[in-house]
């Protein structure tokens, strides 16, 4: 039997998180009131180190003999993803005081990733309104076996491909795909906006894109963009789904969820190599991002710090980023049974 019970101490601190007691605001208030203050100088410092870093990546691709480069492509895919989490500050507004600011500033460091912005910052508030709720939330959620049984055989056999390989890495590419350039998938009032983001992503591949071939040739697009990109998507990928995925952490259906247990408890710390902490600016110290979205990418170690000295009983314990970890979350948490946990396909199609 491979079916993992969820019965850790998450679960330990309800066995039914809608009647936890405890409130999201309640966390909020332990919190130094220092973490939710904006320093204009350390955010423009983050925003200056990922161009600096970008720039020192693409020289590097410039000059690098041919076995140089998987090394070039993973310094510079990893600096364009701090170019990411620039742009996620701004969607959560905690970039910068003024609205324009951080809009301007979040189309700018997203556009060179095709990112619209305007569509990202809408999906991801919504993600983190419903955070580890079943059925609800839109980042990497589990696959119940029931939903899994409505599928045809070349969609159930595609996702157990994609689960049993090993291919997480590539899973963003398709969220980025499939979600963001959708304007039907947004409410009215929001596609104004989704589609000026749309429209600057668009303008900047129109115009880059060309010129990059022109200059460089089919191999400059790959060498100088397509493959960084893919490295961005891996570590997008790889943070998102170890931010919430793990054998022993729940989701719940919405009567049965609590909001702060789901941001506090099934929200995970991940230790990366500190290089890639620098690059990408501590966004993997999420579990106060998930308590407040206003605090400051730079205030994260600082608010969690304190998490650990009230609410250590209700986090997640942490792990450390390695190929075992990987092998780990995608063997065991492949299909999903609520109130039971996660089951491998193994076992799904032994017992059939």
């Amino acid at each position: 039997m491979t079916t993992t019970t969820i019965n850790s101490k998450i679960n330990n601190v309800s066995t039914d998180l809608g009647k936890s007691e405890l409130k999201l605001k309640d966390i909020i208030k332990s919190l130094p009131k220092e973490c939710f203050q904006k320093n204009s100088r350390k955010a423009w410092t983050q925003a200056t180190l990922s161009i600096l870093l970008a720039g020192l990546g693409y020289l590097f691709l410039a000059i690098s003999p041919w076995f140089l480069l998987p090394l070039a492509w993973i310094f510079t895919g990893t600096a364009l993803t701090g170019f990411f989490v620039i742009g996620h500050d701004c969607g959560h507004r905690s970039f910068a005081k003024r609205r324009w600011v951080n809009d301007l500033v979040g189309h700018l460091f997203m556009m060179p990733l095709i990112y619209p912005f305007h569509s990202w910052r809408i999906k991801h508030n919504y993600h983190h309104k419903h955070t580890n709720k079943l059925d609800e939330d839109n980042a990497w959620h589990p696959i119940r076996v029931e939903v899994f049984e409505t599928w045809d055989k070349t969609r159930q056999s595609a996702f157990a491909l994609f689960m049993q390989k090993r291919l997480w890495w590539v899973g963003s590419i398709g969220h980025w795909a499939v979600v963001h350039f959708d304007t039907q998938k947004f409410q009215k009032k929001d596609q104004a906006g989704v589609k000026l983001s749309i429209a600057v992503v668009v303008l900047f591949a129109a115009i880059v894109f060309p010129t990059l071939i022109i200059t460089t040739g089919f191999w400059g697009f790959i060498k100088f963009w397509f493959i960084p990109w893919l490295v961005y998507h891996f570590w997008m990928s790889t943070f998102t789904i170890v931010h919430h995925t793990a054998s022993d952490v729940p989701f719940k259906t919405a009567n049965k969820w609590n909001e702060a247990l789901a941001q506090l408890s099934g929200t995970i710390h991940c230790d990366y190599p500190r290089w890639v902490e620098i690059f990408c600016h501590d966004i993997n110290v999420h579990v106060p991002h998930h308590i407040s979205t206003a605090i400051p990418s730079y205030n994260l170690r600082l608010a969690y710090s304190s998490i650990k000295e009230n609410w250590s009983s209700y986090l997640h314990d942490e792990c450390q980023f390695s190929w075992t970890l990987m092998k780990q979350i995608t063997n065991e948490c492949q299909l999903y049974i609520p109130e039971v946990g996660y089951k491998s396909f193994a076992e799904y199609y032994t017992d059939r």
